[in-house]
């Protein structure tokens, strides 16, 4: 892997671990902001705690060494969680500005995925069929 692809990985990684981990406290928290932005959705209360700890435990996975499989799952959760968010804000009416922030995170998961070195990523006899 090139330095250029390095510097483009970690850029994209540490940006989207900061993300996640800051939103994934904040759910776990249930700082009421957040609460109030989630349940707008037509989530239940209940559901930001879930969420957040699922985001801290795909932080801690994507930044820690090795567990390649588990580094799919969780770049597939946060796809998820992030692709979904946007359709929850387009279904709810919202002004484009409330579903920039999971486009932006949407966009930094698929570049940190990609850029991802050969050491995070499954072994190649993994991906045959």
């Amino acid at each position: 892997m090139g330095e250029k692809n390095k510097i483009i990985y970690w850029a994209a990684t540490s940006l989207l671990a900061l993300g996640m981990l800051s939103g994934g406290i904040s759910q776990l928290m249930g700082v009421e902001e957040t609460i109030r932005g989630i349940t707008h959705l037509g989530y239940p209360a209940y559901f930001p705690k879930i969420l957040g700890a699922w985001k801290i435990f795909g932080v801690i996975i994507l930044l820690i060494p090795r567990f390649q499989l588990i580094k799919e799952w969780a770049y597939a959760g946060f796809f998820f969680a992030m692709t979904g968010a946007i359709v929850s804000h387009v279904a709810s009416s919202d002004e484009v500005l409330q579903y920039i922030a999971p486009i932006i995170f949407t966009l930094l998961i698929l570049i940190s995925w990609y850029f991802r070195p050969v050491s995070r990523k499954l072994p190649a006899i993994l991906n045959q069929n």
